[in-house]
């Protein structure tokens, strides 16, 4: 039962505790309905902001092919055109190496790394075992 706003400077003490758990209440629900309002903006917001990255995407899909494409046609004015193809592969294989190589090297560092969980289970190892001093 929603009251709406009114003086309320003369309501005893008792009125108001009386009213506060319906107030507590509404102060719940509005609160929720907010965060749902919030979810599905964010949501939809997130929905489209991905569909741009999967249209960036797919349109640098083919922009890769055209710009090595134009990379052997231009070399292929000095050199012939097998050999302007065969380095652009040559270039492309070094780094994807270069790459690959980078990879490993943090993949790495990742299983090095001890996790949290490992962390406790050598802190209690360590407490279980007796003292040798």
């Amino acid at each position: 039962m929603a009251r709406g706003n009114r003086d309320r400077a003369d309501d005893s003490l008792l009125t108001l505790l009386g009213d506060l758990p319906e107030l507590v209440r509404n102060l719940v629900t509005a609160e929720i309905a907010a965060a749902k309002v919030w979810v599905a903006r964010t949501a939809k917001d997130a929905g489209f902001g991905s569909l741009w990255f999967v249209i960036v995407l797919f349109l640098l899909f083919w922009a890769i092919p055209v710009l090595l494409a134009f990379a052997i046609i231009g070399l292929a004015s000095w050199w012939p055109a097998w050999v302007a193809a065969l380095s652009v592969f040559g270039f492309l294989l070094l780094a994807v190496a270069i790459f690959a190589l980078l990879g490993v090297l943090r993949f790495r560092k990742v299983v090095k790394r001890e996790n949290p969980g490992q962390a406790v289970a050598t802190d209690v190892q360590l407490m279980k075992e007796p003292d040798n001093d």
